[in-house]
């Protein structure tokens, strides 16, 4: 059975994003799971970092939960660690169109500025997995009207999991709180 649960927030974002605080509480009322939604650092490397002190620290079995780019985290520590994962809207390598935040960016929670560089974008696109490899423990939440990420592009990317698309909706993804019992369903913790 699961004991801990990591859910990362998307790019430019924090643990006080509104799916962030929703899961946090769906999960919070499940018995003997920890659920840890850290703030993660806008610098990649620090933020890779930060992740794996987390799960060296942590009780196994874990899982993993993210959107967007913590989505992209959230694919690629799964797989390394052969864990289930939920993903929601989630950002895929190659991270296309990432160049745009080249220069100087605000997080959107707490204000902080911080510049992107092009050797930041090569190192988290090395976090990646040309062909996804962990399928089987994977369910990923998609909405078609996500403005940022193309859903049929991450559709392809993870063809073999579990693939749960709502028609409609943002990147901001509007349907967690109807789709909480699927998720808890699939991590086996409902």
């Amino acid at each position: 059975m699961i004991k801990t649960i990591f859910y990362f927030h998307g790019f430019a974002s924090s643990s006080q994003s509104d799916k962030a605080k929703l899961f946090k509480k769906y999960i919070s009322s499940k018995r003997n799971i920890e659920i840890l939604v850290p703030d993660l650092n806008n610098n990649f490397e620090d933020a890779i970092n930060g992740i794996n002190n987390l799960i060296n620290s942590n009780i196994k079995p874990m899982a993993f939960v993210g959107s967007s780019l913590g989505g992209y985290y959230a694919a690629y520590f799964s797989s390394l660690h052969k864990t289930k994962a939920i993903l929601i809207n989630p950002a895929i390598p190659p991270l296309s169109g990432f160049d745009i935040y080249l220069g100087e960016n605000e997080n959107y929670s707490t204000g902080e500025k911080f510049n992107l560089t092009k050797a930041d974008i090569n190192f988290i696109r090395s976090f990646s997995y040309k062909k996804y490899p962990n399928k089987e423990n994977t369910l990923v939440f998609l909405e078609s009207g996500d403005e940022v990420l193309n859903y049929i592009e991450t559709c392809s990317y993870f063809m073999g999991s579990t693939i749960d698309i709502t028609f409609g909706g943002s990147h901001s993804y509007e349907s967690l709180n109807k789709n909480l019992e699927k998720i808890g369903k699939f991590l086996e913790i409902s």
